[in-house]
């Protein structure tokens, strides 16, 4: 397990339990009080640092190496009955950018994501989840095939972006995600979005429209990255901590400011901590949104969806 910076105090705590056990199984001393005493502290710890994370700290859980990712999310709620789809029909298949039908219990879904890498080798074939103008037309195509064939769609975002890279602005990187935006808004089957890491910039929004959109506890999302924001207003990345805090980029805030719909709660230490449960979570999270939206028209689905839309942002003085 890796650890951050702020989860020093519970990698201490976790040691300490793990020796005092493995004293207790290679000598004859009874150590159950001292275990017990000690997992006591640790879960006590867990529960003051997991409390009062600031925003940059949720930044950092948003992006742990151990957090679960898009295929994560769908082998564990759909088992053996995703299919993966390839390809835009155009260029090429982006594999930072994956999807598929899969079912959860009988009903058929569409999923939609961005995929990162688990090490070096996997990162750059999955472009750290940054998706080119193909990933998103990939992913129109399969919206489209679901709304043809009247299958709920399901996004999973976590990318830190869309890819910025000179071919990526050749082939229309800022149309493709435009063009997403306006078709996800007038899509004729309910779309439900989960945010489950780092939701930045345009790269998130290319597949962020929804009839209900949640938020894992410990995930960002924003117009820009707190490290690209502090570079801009400050010329340096040292003020990433305040950009983060401005930013108003948590799930908290983003629900406060009626952004999104729903916050899915984590296990505590974050959704790496206990994948199964988290896994469990979302699953229920999505079953219970489809219950909500499955009995309601094409036309009221898009009228109530775009009528959400076009609330945000709106203040009477």
């Amino acid at each position: 397990m890796e650890y951050l910076d702020f989860e020093e105090p519970i990698k201490e705590l976790e040691e300490q339990y793990a020796k005092a056990c493995n004293i207790g199984e290679e000598s004859e001393v009874d150590v159950t009080a001292t275990c017990k005493q000690i997992e006591k502290k640790l879960i006590e710890k867990k529960k003051e640092i997991y409390k009062n994370l600031t925003p940059w700290q949720r930044v950092q859980l948003s992006r742990h190496p151990n957090r679960p990712y898009t295929l994560d999310y769908i082998n564990a709620i759909c088992g053996d009955t995703f299919l993966e789809l390839h390809g835009d029909r155009n260029v090429k298949d982006d594999k930072a950018m994956i999807g598929g039908l899969g079912k959860i219990e009988d009903q058929s879904y569409m999923f939609v994501g961005q995929q990162k890498g688990y090490n070096t080798k996997t990162r750059q074939y999955r472009n750290f989840g940054m998706a080119n103008p193909e990933g998103y037309r990939k992913a129109l195509r399969l919206m489209k095939s679901a709304e043809k064939f009247g299958v709920p769609v399901v996004c999973f975002v976590d990318t830190p972006g869309a890819y910025p890279g000179l071919e990526a602005e050749e082939r229309g990187q800022g149309e493709a995600i435009a063009r997403n935006i306006l078709e996800m808004t007038r899509l004729k089957v309910p779309i439900f979005v989960v945010i489950i890491g780092e939701g930045a910039s345009g790269g998130a929004l290319g597949i962020g429209v929804g009839d209900k959109v949640m938020m894992l506890e410990n995930t960002w999302y924003s117009v820009i990255s707190p490290e690209s924001c502090s570079s801009i207003l400050w010329r340096s990345w040292e003020y990433k901590e305040r950009a983060a805090e401005a930013l108003k980029l948590t799930a908290t805030d983003m629900k406060k400011q009626k952004l999104i719909d729903e916050i899915v709660k984590e296990p505590l230490g974050g959704a790496h901590a206990n994948r199964e449960e988290i896994f469990n979570t979302v699953k229920t999270s999505i079953s219970k949104a489809y219950s909500e939206f499955k009995n309601l028209s094409p036309e009221d689905l898009v009228e109530k969806r775009m009528d959400k839309y076009l609330d945000m942002g709106v203040f009477k003085g």
